[in-house]
């Protein structure tokens, strides 16, 4: 199947080969119960799966995402379907007002913050660095980095002990596709992030980790790539093939329970086989 060229961030609506987020498959067990959630990117690719995962095992929600009110409404109402509170809020993340604004809407909606997803990301491919604009550099660190902390100071005093943050890295933070130098780049920086905020929050009871997602297909991947390289995206795995965003979500309700009450400062690799060093 020939996937059609989207503009950035892309949209599910004009997908051919739609991603499955276990809108079919997913079944909760109260993992999450009776806590409140604020997802970045949380309209599609890994956000919606992870929406869906996350009030499926109790968990309220704010969806955080750019401008695709669409795929945002699709998101919500699957939400709202298991019974859960969503909050939809639109916004550019890559401003320090948005960062602000998503914390203070979190705490009026729930009272209270139990969990940061920091998932939202920007990605172009080049073939060269001369293809880069400063513009673009600073674009993906503000959304895919500063965006982090800025949204991490702005959660913290609404969030007690017990409070998780995970952020989403990549398998570019271990091996970096040269193509998405800009992208690649951030992804390590995500990863040191983590690590050391999750020695400067310790002591306060919150844990921050990461997961590593490896190839997952999303409206990201058609928007930001070439078509042949989207044709293959994914191959070169180890399993073969690229991961769908509900083979992810399940990691981010491990990290957001109380199971994972001993686990801050990790990084885990969801990769298809390809290993994170």
């Amino acid at each position: 199947m020939s996937e059609p060229q989207q503009q950035p961030p892309g949209t599910l609506g004009a997908m051919l080969d739609k991603p499955d987020h276990g809108e079919e498959s997913y079944r909760g067990s109260g993992r999450l119960a009776g806590k409140t959630a604020i997802i970045t990117g949380g309209d599609s690719g890994i956000g919606r799966a992870v929406a869906i995962a996350f009030a499926r095992e109790g968990a309220d929600v704010l969806i955080s995402y750019l401008s695709e009110d669409a795929d945002a409404r699709d998101t919500a109402e699957l939400v709202s379907a298991a019974g859960r509170k969503a909050v939809l809020m639109p916004g550019d993340i890559a401003r320090l007002e948005q960062c602000q604004a998503i914390a203070d809407k979190a705490a009026a909606e729930f009272g209270h913050i139990d969990v940061l997803v920091n998932n939202a990301a920007y990605q172009m491919t080049h073939e060269t660095i001369e293809e880069i604009t400063d513009e673009e550099w600073t674009r993906t660190f503000e959304v895919n980095i500063t965006a982090m902390f800025r949204l991490t100071k702005a959660c913290l005093p609404h969030m007690g002990p017990g409070g998780s943050i995970i952020n989403t890295s990549s398998i570019n933070s271990d091996m970096p596709r040269p193509t998405l130098l800009p992208y690649a780049t951030t992804k390590g920086a995500i990863a040191n992030f983590t690590a050391g905020l999750a020695q400067l929050l310790a002591d306060r009871g919150i844990r921050v980790n990461a997961v590593a997602p490896g190839p997952i297909w999303t409206p990201l991947i058609p928007s930001t790539m070439p078509p042949d390289h989207v044709a293959e995206f994914g191959k070169n795995s180890p399993l073969g093939r690229p991961g769908q965003p509900k083979e992810v979500a399940p990691a981010y309700v491990l990290l957001a329970s109380d199971e994972a009450s001993y686990m801050s400062g990790a990084l885990i690799p969801v990769t298809g086989g390809k290993p994170i060093l």
